[in-house]
C-alpha cells in the first residue's frame, strides 16, 4: 500500500480552506462581475448605493446577529423586537413630539427586549432556539398591541432625516451600518469579550472551567443583537415615517440565511462579523440582479437557496478534512 505523502495532503487541502474561507467574497465578486457586464444600470453610483441603503438595516441585525450564532446560540426574536421598537417609535414621536426621543427609544428597548431573551436562556436553562421563538411571539404581539392592528404614520417634523438624510451624498443609513460593522468587528475580533464568545461557541463547559462567565457571555450577546435589531427599526421607521406591527416579518430568517451564507458555522465557535454583512450583500445583489435584469422572480428564492446550501455543504467539507 503506497503511504500518503502529507505535503501532498496539506497541498490539496489548502485551496479547498482558502475556497470555505472566502466562499461568500468569490461569490460577491463574481456576480457583480456578472451584473456589471449583464447591465449597464447595476455599476452606476446610484443603484450601488440604493442596494447599501436598502440593506442597511439587515446587514445591522446580522452583524451584530455573528455574536449570537458564534456564542453557538440563535435568536429567532430579531424581527419582532423590530416590529416592537419601530411601532414604539412611531408612538412616541407621535405623542411627544420629540424625534430624539422615539429614535433613541427603538435601540433602548431593542437592547431591553435583548437581555430579557438573554436571562430567560441563562436562568430557565433553555435552548435559545426555543426561548426566542416563544418570545417573538411574544413581542409580536406586544407590537400589535401597541398599535391596536392599525398603522400608526408619523407627521413629527425631521422624523425622516435619519432614514432619508444624506451626508457627503451618501445616505445617512450608510454610515450607521459603517459604523457599526466596525464597532462590532472590533468588538468580535479584537476584544477579551470576542474571545469568550467564541470560546463560549467552541465549548461552554471548557470555556467556563477556564474562567469565563459563560452565563454573562450569552446574556450580553443576546442584548447586543436586540440592540442592533432597535437601530435597524429607527433607521427603518424614520425612512417610511410609519410604525407597522409586521414590520420586519421574516427579517430574523434573512439574517440567518446571511450569517450562515457568510461562513459562520451554526455549530458556533466560528465566524466574523465581515463574513455576515458579505453575505447580506450577496444575497441583496442577487436580488438587484433579478429585477435589474427582468429575471422570473419566483427563481430568486431557488437560486438563493441552492447557494446557501452549498455555502454550508463547502463549510461542512472543511470542518470534517481539518
Amino acid at each position: 500500500m503506497t503511504a500518503e505523502i502529507p505535503g501532498r495532503r496539506r497541498t490539496f487541502r489548502r485551496p479547498l480552506l482558502l475556497a470555505k474561507d472566502y466562499a461568500v467574497l468569490i461569490l460577491l465578486v463574481a456576480v457583480t462581475v456578472f451584473l456589471s457586464f449583464a447591465s449597464p444600470a447595476f455599476f452606476t453610483s446610484d443603484n450601488l448605493l440604493n442596494i447599501l441603503n436598502q440593506n442597511a438595516p439587515l446587514a445591522i441585525i446580522a452583524a451584530a446577529g455573528t455574536f449570537v450564532i458564534v456564542s453557538g446560540n440563535f435568536d429567532l426574536s430579531t424581527a419582532s423586537v423590530f416590529a416592537v421598537a419601530s411601532v414604539s417609535a412611531a408612538w412616541l414621536a407621535n405623542e411627544t413630539g420629540s424625534v430624539a426621543l422615539a429614535l433613541c427609544a427603538a435601540p433602548v428597548l431593542g437592547l431591553v427586549l435583548g437581555a430579557v431573551n438573554g436571562l430567560v436562556v441563562t436562568a430557565l436553562r433553555i435552548h435559545s432556539f426555543l426561548a426566542t421563538l416563544a418570545s417573538s411571539l411574544v413581542y409580536s404581539a406586544i407590537a400589535v398591541l401597541i398599535t391596536g392592528g392599525a398603522l400608526i404614520t408619523v407627521t413629527t417634523e425631521g422624523f425622516t432625516e435619519l432614514g432619508r438624510g444624506e451626508f457627503l451624498g451618501v445616505f445617512l443609513p450608510v454610515w450607521v451600518l459603517a459604523g457599526v460593522v466596525a464597532l462590532l468587528w472590533f468588538l468580535l475580533s479584537g476584544t477579551v469579550f470576542g474571545r469568550h464568545v467564541f470560546a463560549t461557541g467552541g465549548n461552554a463547559e471548557a470555556a467556563e472551567l477556564s474562567g469565563v462567565r459563560v452565563d454573562r457571555v450569552k446574556i450580553l450577546v443576546f442584548s447586543l443583537s436586540g440592540l442592533a435589531a432597535g437601530v435597524a427599526a429607527a433607521i427603518a421607521v424614520s425612512r417610511i415615517a410609519s410604525g407597522q406591527p409586521q414590520a420586519g416579518a421574516g427579517m430574523e430568517l434573512q439574517a440567518i440565511a446571511a450569517i450562515i451564507l457568510g461562513g459562520t458555522s451554526i455549530h458556533g465557535g466560528v465566524g466574523a462579523v465581515w463574513r455576515s454583512v458579505a453575505g447580506v450583500f450577496l444575497i441583496a445583489l442577487i436580488g438587484n440582479g433579478f429585477d435589474i435584469l427582468d429575471f422570473n422572480p419566483q427563481l430568486k428564492d431557488l437560486v438563493t437557496g441552492v447557494i446557501i446550501l452549498a455555502a454550508v455543504a463547502l463549510a461542512a467539507v472543511g470542518r470534517t478534512r481539518r
